[in-house]
Order: C-alpha cells, then sequence, then structure tokens
C-alpha cells in the first residue's frame, strides 16, 4: 500500500448505493433529482442514473421497452432487456462510481424487475431472481426506498401526459406491482423502507431523509428545499 493511501482512508472507502422504487406517478423521480441536489449542496460526490437508461446501449434498449408501439413484446423479452441494459450500466457505470467513493442515487433497480415482471407479469420469482442476479452483476443497493402511494392517484398523475409501454397496461397491472413491492419491504425491512408519498413534495422528502437514516449522508433535514 502506498503512503498516500495510508494517509488517507477515504480513498478505499465503497460509494453508497441508494434505488429509488415505486408505482409510475409515485413521485421517486422527483425526490430523486432533490436528494441529489441536497447531496450536491452539502458537499457530497453524487450520482444521478435512471433504470432502463444511463449508457448509450442502455437508453437504446430503454426505448425499445417502453415504446407502446412494441405490444407484442412478450414477458420473457421483456425481461431479459431489462437485464441487459441493467448490466450495462453495472459495469459501465455503477461499479466504477462506487469503487470512487460516489453516493450512486439510481431511479429504479432490480427490485422494480420483480414488482413488475414477477409481480406483475406473474412471471416465476426464482427464474426473475436469477436474472435479477446476473443483471445486478452481484451489486446490491446499500438503501431502497419505496414510495408508496395508491395506484389509481399514480396512474392518473403518470398519465397525464403521454403514456408509455407500461403505463398503457392499466390500474389493475399497477395494483399487482404496488402488492410486489410491499411484498418486497416485507421480505427485506433491513434494506428497502416505505416512505408515504401521498402528502407534499417537502413532506415527503422529510420522511425519505429519515428513511435514510444511518447510511452516513449529509442528507439536509429542511425537507425538500432545493434552492
Amino acid at each position: 500500500m502506498s503512503h498516500s493511501e495510508t494517509d488517507n482512508p477515504d480513498m478505499n472507502r465503497r460509494g453508497t448505493f441508494v434505488t429509488f422504487e415505486g408505482v409510475d406517478g409515485c413521485g421517486k423521480t422527483t425526490q430523486a433529482a432533490l436528494l441529489v441536489g441536497r447531496l450536491e449542496a452539502a458537499g457530497a460526490d453524487v450520482l444521478a442514473l435512471r433504470e432502463p437508461g444511463g449508457t448509450a446501449i442502455s437508453e437504446k434498449i430503454r426505448a425499445l421497452l417502453l415504446d407502446p408501439t412494441n405490444g407484442e413484446m412478450c414477458a420473457d423479452c421483456e425481461l431479459l432487456l431489462y437485464e441487459a441494459a441493467r448490466a450495462q450500466l453495472v459495469r459501465q457505470v455503477i461499479e466504477p462510481a462506487l469503487a470512487r467513493g460516489t453516493t450512486v442515487v439510481c431511479d429504479r433497480f432490480y427490485d422494480s424487475t420483480t414488482a413488475y415482471q414477477a409481480a406483475a407479469r406473474g412471471l416465476d420469482g426464482g427464474l426473475v431472481r436469477v436474472a435479477n442476479e446476473l443483471g445486478s452483476c452481484g451489486i446490491v443497493p446499500d438503501r431502497t426506498i419505496v414510495f408508496d402511494l395508491d395506484p389509481e392517484v399514480a396512474l392518473a398523475r403518470a398519465t397525464a401526459g403521454s403514456t408509455d409501454r407500461l403505463e398503457a397496461e392499466g390500474l389493475s397491472f399497477q395494483q399487482h406491482v404496488r402488492e410486489g413491492f410491499l411484498a418486497l419491504a416485507h421480505r427485506e425491512p433491513g434494506r428497502v423502507r416505505m416512505v408515504d408519498a401521498i402528502g407534499p413534495v417537502e413532506a415527503v422528502s422529510t420522511a425519505l431523509d429519515a428513511a435514510l437514516d444511518g447510511l452516513g449522508l449529509p442528507v439536509l433535514s429542511d425537507g425538500g428545499q432545493d434552492a
């Protein structure tokens, strides 16, 4: 070990990986942006990502997955495309960022696949779990936040403008997705924390900060102010 490494232990510290989950329209994307802003204001080295996406290859896969004209896409194809996009993002972006000590905030990760492709699509849970292990390349979030919102309210928000292929599946599909997230939180209470997403943005931000407790993040306690 070099002299500089011994003098600066932070050089060998892995970054923190936080993922945001929830039904379409739950507000997680807004909260991710606000959190990243607060972390940056506090001086943190932070990287914001989304899934599927985050690399040139992954964004092309995202376009295929969300294009409403691809209605004939079977659930197996959908699963494999998500995992392919994820593997590229992990290897190209997430692993290097965590190795540098960066805090990574990702809008969706493999828990979405469990909720959408297993709970909602009905694919075998064991098969999806193995696929997730492959697509994530062994990376597990340090903390996963599920923003919980009535699917009827969330879907109305999500489809106020255009509607993508997953949103077009309708309310029953989103209800199954929510059930998948609730089951996930019950199975993994140490990693997965639920945040009630029904209130004002500032109140949800405050609840989010509380759900991130214990990660050592320099999260501000002003509850979502993004000035």
